[in-house]
């Protein structure tokens, strides 16, 4: 690795304009003026698979491949939470000649930022508890308490827990429960601010609970809204990294996609635009979720015009989707390509057709890839219009993606008339239904007495003037559906929107589908297993 220095002048950033956290990472400070003319690129990805598509690989090869090619590029990149290194998926840092380092510091801890943010979300927990505790004087009802704590780490244990059952001196029993940070709306909410005023307010407007008499409880009537920015204050500044070849990287913020928006921060993209000419980005999981959410609730709000959109596919992937069981991915087999590239054609059916983005297919290739499979997929793209390129940057980093750059970059500099899936200027339910028809192509929605009971109350209750939200769609990652099992491009399907909740600090009302949860669990052989203390005080076995 270069020392963090060498990196930052690579972005014209001086000793001056960063803040160091040891010799291969640091804080940015500076925050000049956008550049007028930069491409803003998305990376997303087909619906994942349990095979893994390479979002991060093919975003830091192809950032690396620009920079090869002369680009004044930079990458945007969400920061790992905790649970997936831990749990199932791992690491977040790319694969292969395309990784961003040092590795395991930005798997674990990095500079702080996840735990400051949980610290400051778990502040508001406590300090709301001890304003009930100490006389209650804002009338407030345990019984209705929707702000959780979090954690950072996986644990199905504390989902629904009961609280304060230690006696009239150790506080005030009640339900309670704890989110994943990633999941956190703390984490959206940092996520969406323009700068650390605008994150005050926003968390100034969280809601926790509702008052006896129906009022409802923000952080700012329990007082705690500038204690709990002051322990964001360093977090708020993004972090600069580097790739395996040794470009700059920025990493900053890390929510999830299935239930929040799924997208690096605002500042860190926004800072990006001001650094580079090239600025590539990603947004979790496939493109209904993080692609949708980035375009109808990031890029809207923080007026930001992106200028194309790469679809990651694999061969195994295709192939899952085409019926093929997991253990037979790695044989050869054309015909469940063809049919599996449905779920290939409606993503950037989706892309071109909806937000009217420039697409280009990027084929992450795997050693078990066939000539014939690969040939049988770039010539899929060619048949429906698709500009398509095989990506080998795993193996051969920069060297494996100039096709593909190339393709990337003339899409990025092609004219764009980017638009959001649904204007904000029609009710919550006509833009839940516009969305399960348009993005996921699902013939009805329907709506539990409870979210449409709560849709009604929150219209009530802010004069409808919340209609202007955007919304924030809880669902699988595994379908186009809200059934995890409906894999490919299935049709004729019903969305049930389950529960609904205004995120006031995030500005948008997420909506809940099927049965997601907000703190997952380990599974029977978590990842965590494998990591290794090693004798020379290394860490091994993160992925």
């Amino acid at each position: 690795m270069k020392p963090i220095a060498e990196i930052a002048k690579m972005l014209s950033l001086t000793e001056d304009d960063i803040d160091c956290y040891g010799k291969y990472k640091a804080k940015i400070l500076k925050a000049p003026s956008p550049r007028k003319d930069s491409k803003l690129i998305l990376v997303t990805a087909i619906t994942p698979t349990p095979s893994g598509e390479g979002k991060t690989t093919t975003l830091i090869g192809l950032h690396d491949t620009f920079r090869a090619l002369g680009k004044n590029s930079l990458a945007v990149l969400r920061e790992p939470s905790l649970g997936p290194v831990f749990g199932v998926k791992g690491g977040a840092t790319g694969g292969g000649a395309c990784q961003i380092q040092p590795m395991e510091d930005i798997n674990l801890h990095f500079n702080g930022d996840f735990h400051a943010i949980t610290s400051a979300n778990n502040l508001i927990s406590a300090m709301l508890d001890n304003s009930i505790f100490q006389g209650n004087e804002l009338n407030i009802d345990p019984s209705t308490i929707t702000f959780k704590r979090c954690l950072d780490v996986n644990d199905r244990q504390l989902r629904y827990i009961d609280s304060g059952n230690g006696g009239e001196k150790n506080g005030v029993p009640h339900k309670d429960g704890f989110d994943c940070t990633a999941a956190s709306e703390m984490m959206a909410a940092f996520c969406m601010a323009s700068d650390i005023f605008d994150l005050r307010d926003r968390i100034a407007h969280i809601t926790l609970a509702y008052s006896y008499d129906g009022r409802r409880i923000t952080v700012n009537d329990i007082g705690a809204a500038d204690a709990v920015t002051s322990l964001l204050t360093e977090a708020i500044k993004p972090n600069l990294v580097q790739t395996t070849e040794g470009n700059p990287v920025i990493v900053h913020g890390g929510p999830f996609a299935n239930i929040a928006h799924g997208c690096n921060s605002v500042i860190a993209t926004r800072l990006g635009l001001t650094l580079a000419d090239y600025v590539i980005t990603e947004a979790g999981f496939g493109s209904d979720l993080g692609a949708e959410k980035f375009f109808d609730i990031k890029c809207r709000s923080a007026n930001l015009s992106p200028s194309a959109c790469v679809v990651v596919a694999t061969i195994k992937a295709i192939k899952y989707h085409g019926g093929v069981a997991k253990e037979d991915l790695s044989k050869e087999n054309v015909s469940a390509l063809r049919e599996g590239f449905k779920n290939v054609l409606r993503h950037c059916e989706n892309m071109k057709n909806v937000f009217n983005m420039p697409t280009v297919v990027a084929v992450n290739k795997f050693t078990s890839d066939t000539d014939e499979e690969i040939d049988t997929v770039l010539e899929l793209c060619r048949e429906y219009s698709i500009p398509a390129a095989l990506n080998d940057m795993w193996t051969y980093g920069s060297r494996g993606g100039i096709e593909l750059a190339e393709l990337v970059i003339k899409a990025a500099d092609s004219p764009s008339t980017f638009t959001p899936a649904y204007p904000l200027d029609i009710t919550l339910e006509e833009k839940i239904t516009l969305l399960a028809k348009k993005v996921y192509k699902a013939k009805d929605v329907v709506f539990t007495k409870t979210a449409l009971y709560k849709l009604h109350n929150i219209d009530t209750e802010f004069n409808g003037s919340l209609s202007m939200l955007p919304v924030c769609m809880a669902k699988t990652q595994y379908s186009f559906s809200d059934d995890p099992t409906l894999i490919n491009a299935p049709e004729n399907f019903t969305i049930t929107v389950r529960d609904v909740k205004y995120s006031s600090g995030a500005g948008f009302v997420v909506v809940y589908t099927g049965s997601i949860l907000t703190m997952p669990g380990l599974s029977k052989k978590p990842a965590a297993l494998n990591i290794r203390l090693e004798n020379d005080g290394t860490v091994s076995g993160i992925f």
